[in-house]
């Protein structure tokens, strides 16, 4: 079952990227701007607001739930396995399993990462050193955050997030399977 993520009950600003054209394909993947996440990662979201809070951090979600046709669309685009997760497999994103995201700080303006979301070149790693100091500094805060509210990490983008097994436990859904007639 999947949970409408909003910025009045979870306590995060939404920007689904993918409902614009500001992401790496150049036009709105999803026709409904509508934010979603399983029941598992809605109560990991909240952990992760509820550690935020207290350092007078916020976070924006970039992407959380989507479905298995929005997954096809960026793969045909760019079939590249090091960013992209190949359909046939199941996205963690496809079972409402993880969430793309970044730091605000108390004034609402993004940290810096040192690259925008979904830039897809070596320099969105984690770990990589070839960064000014404070992008460095911003990723680890939000990877020492999102660790310690219970969520594991892909190594390629700083930006995500998925819980453990996800693939284990829970199914992909389709646009229709989820009901949220984002596509």
């Amino acid at each position: 079952m999947l949970i409408e993520i909003s910025p009045a009950d979870h306590g995060v600003e939404i920007d689904l990227v993918y409902a614009t054209d500001r992401n790496f394909t150049g036009r709105p993947i999803y026709r409904r701007p509508v934010c979603y996440l399983n029941e598992d990662a809605a109560e990991g979201l909240r952990r992760a607001v509820a550690i935020a809070e207290p350092l007078g951090l916020r976070l924006r979600v970039l992407d959380a739930f989507r479905p298995s046709e929005a997954q096809w669309l960026l793969w045909n685009h760019t079939p590249d396995p090091n960013f992209i997760a190949d359909p046939r497999r199941g996205s963690p994103h496809s079972r409402g399993a993880a969430v793309d995201l970044t730091l605000l700080d108390g004034n609402g303006r993004a940290l810096d990462m040192g690259t925008g979301f979904d830039d897809l070149r070596p320099l969105s790693h984690h770990g990589t050193t070839d960064l000014a100091p404070e992008a460095q500094r911003n990723r680890l805060l939000l990877l020492g955050l999102m660790t310690a509210a219970g969520w594991d990490f892909y190594r390629n983008e700083w930006w995500h997030y998925q819980l453990f097994d996800a693939r284990a436990k829970y199914p992909v859904l389709s646009d229709i399977e989820a009901g949220t007639a984002m596509m």
